[in-house]
């Protein structure tokens, strides 16, 4: 008899209560932003509907076999729509200094969203297509990086350093777990860190920025106010909160309080206890999540799991630093929760890809700390057209 196909129960359930709760944190965070009259509805309304659509995209993931991304029509076609989106951003107009959107009516696209999953079904391709042959720079770690800095470089010039830092640390995830060579690793973290330095340093609004972060009490009513209103937000909430609603930094203080810093509005009227719900929820999306992608049938379910996972929670974990200071401030939405259906769909109908890969997983190999031991099977080999062998990824413990 046919194995019933089953996703993960409590990644599904992780997922569920992220969107749900972002609906209900656009709600209180965006109740006095004016929106001609209806400023609280309009924004809650919008989530809801695009909470909907996200969740329908999540179910159309869970329902395609994701096999059928490994064909090259696919993952080449999805990856050539991508720049060409990227690319296509330059034709509409600026919003806040940035061309970041497609937008037509009330419908706007985020091509750099779309960018993550796109590089992710590529990379796990290639990468399957390479088993054996991890550890050549010219066959595959060149080829690799310079898809990932064509990608990052559209990303970066419209300008979004952020989205572009997300894209280099799914390729570098993604490589670490198909068993590249750290020495190749290495050599190719200098030339990108001199870039970041210079894209830090001589472009004078990011200089600013830095500076800024170093001191926002220097200057709390000009450059350092939004992470100044931020810090005092979550301060305010103590361990316990203001209570829902009851948040005071929303009220006009604390800019983009519905979308990028709406972490700063949870810690203010939910506190430290549901800031660390927050911090839970994703750290349970991280655990069962990478345990999907272990349990795939498959190289190419693991690597592009792996993927769909380090894109999420690495978001995550930089829009949090941003709102605790931890980080220079950077506009970037944070996954789920905050207003914009620009992320929440994209991001959603990619859970929905790793919650089929989770249906398809083996219930005999366990989420354990030798987490990258990974041995190509006999039925990847041929599906991939390559010989039967191991792979050459050397076993990688968290001790």
């Amino acid at each position: 008899m046919a194995r019933k196909l089953q996703a993960d129960e409590w990644l599904f359930a992780g997922v569920l209560a992220l969107a749900l709760f972002g609906v209900i944190m656009v709600y209180s965070a965006s109740a006095v932003v004016d929106g001609g009259g209806s400023g609280q509805s309009q924004y809650v309304v919008r989530q809801g509907l695009w909470a909907v659509a996200g969740l329908a995209a999540m179910f159309a993931g869970m329902r395609l076999d994701y096999r059928v991304l490994k064909g090259g029509g696919v993952a080449y076609g999805l990856l050539a729509l991508t720049v060409v989106l990227l690319l296509a951003v330059f034709a509409f107009p600026e919003i806040n200094g940035a061309r970041r959107w497609i937008r037509f009516s009330h419908f706007s696209l985020q091509p750099s969203e779309v960018a993550k999953l796109a590089l992710a079904v590529f990379l796990a391709r290639f990468l399957e297509r390479r088993a054996g042959d991890e550890g050549n720079f010219r066959r595959t770690f060149a080829p690799a990086v310079a898809l990932t800095g064509l990608l990052a470089a559209l990303v970066v010039a419209e300008p979004d350093l952020g989205t572009a830092m997300m894209l280099v640390v799914i390729c570098v995830t993604m490589l670490y777990t198909a068993g590249a060579r750290l020495r190749h690793m290495a050599l190719a973290a200098a030339p990108a860190l001199v870039a970041a330095a210079a894209l830090l340093l001589f472009v004078p609004w990011r200089l600013k920025r830095l500076v800024t972060f170093l001191d926002p009490w220097a200057d709390p009513q000009g450059a350092g106010y939004q992470v100044v209103q931020s810090l005092l937000a979550v301060g305010s909430g103590g361990v316990h909160g203001l209570g829902f609603t009851e948040g005071r930094q929303k009220m006009f203080f604390l800019p983009f309080a519905h979308s990028d810093f709406i972490f700063a509005v949870v810690g203010e009227e939910l506190g430290l206890l549901g800031g660390l719900g927050v911090v839970a929820l994703f750290g349970l999306f991280l655990w069962r999540g990478m345990r999907a992608a272990l349990r795939a049938p498959d190289r190419f379910g693991m690597l592009l799991g792996v993927g769909v996972v380090t894109g999420v929670v690495a978001q995550a974990l930089f829009n949090i630093s941003v709102v605790l200071s931890l980080v220079p401030t950077k506009g970037i939405p944070l996954p789920f929760i905050s207003y914009g259906g620009s992320s929440l769909v994209p991001t959603l109908f990619a859970v929905g890809v790793l919650l089929n890969i989770s249906q398809q997983g083996s219930a005999g190999r366990d989420f354990g700390f030798s987490i990258f031991d990974w041995r190509l099977k006999e039925t990847g080999a041929a599906a991939s057209g390559l010989p039967n062998q191991k792979s050459k990824i050397k076993n990688r413990n968290f001790a």
